[in-house]
């Protein structure tokens, strides 16, 4: 699950379908409707507001909105009634880790778009965040070495298969 920091009129195509429908599962969450899900830290920031599930719907509304100036079809049927109280707030730090997340999905994906943002220096947050000074934040899983045990666990897969493939002798020689 990601919902974006940054402005859903820097998203491609599958980038904005994604979000919209990430951000109705993470409202069917807070309204307590999936099993699935409810430890999702990117939930977090969500439920740190006085009306989370107003907090989602108002994040919706505005995905919705950047989907219908482009011409797509999305429900707004699906969004919640209810209002959030305000904005959330949103690190420097984070909002320029998923910058550079998206600019790195597009490159494979839209690499049309990627250039013609390849000259934004400072994305803007989505409506429903307010900049503050500050690093990624904590509940952000970011790539990390892997553990021993699953260092072990990759090579033991791959003497195995190639144990099969070619004999003992070859595996050993890797």
């Amino acid at each position: 699950m990601r919902l974006w920091s940054v402005h859903p009129k820097y998203l491609d195509p599958r980038g904005l379908v994604a979000l919209w429908r990430e951000g109705l599962l993470a409202q069917a969450v807070l309204r307590g409707r999936t099993t699935g899900y409810r430890h999702h830290p990117q939930l977090q920031r969500f439920r740190a507001q006085p009306s989370p599930l107003g907090a989602i719907a108002d994040y919706l509304r505005t995905v919705h909105a950047e989907a219908d100036s482009r011409g797509y079809a999305f429900a707004a049927r699906k969004i919640s009634a209810s209002r959030g109280t305000g904005v959330i707030t949103v690190t420097r730090g984070q909002l320029m880790h998923e910058w550079s997340h998206l600019m790195a999905k597009l490159e494979i994906r839209d690499p049309e778009l990627r250039g013609r943002l390849a000259f934004v220096s400072c994305p803007l947050s989505h409506p429903s965040f307010r900049i503050v000074s500050g690093d990624v934040e904590t509940w952000e899983k970011r790539p990390g070495p892997l553990p021993n045990n699953a260092l072990q666990r990759t090579h033991s897969r791959v003497t195995s298969r190639a144990e099969k493939a070619h004999g003992p002798r070859h595996a050993a020689r890797r």
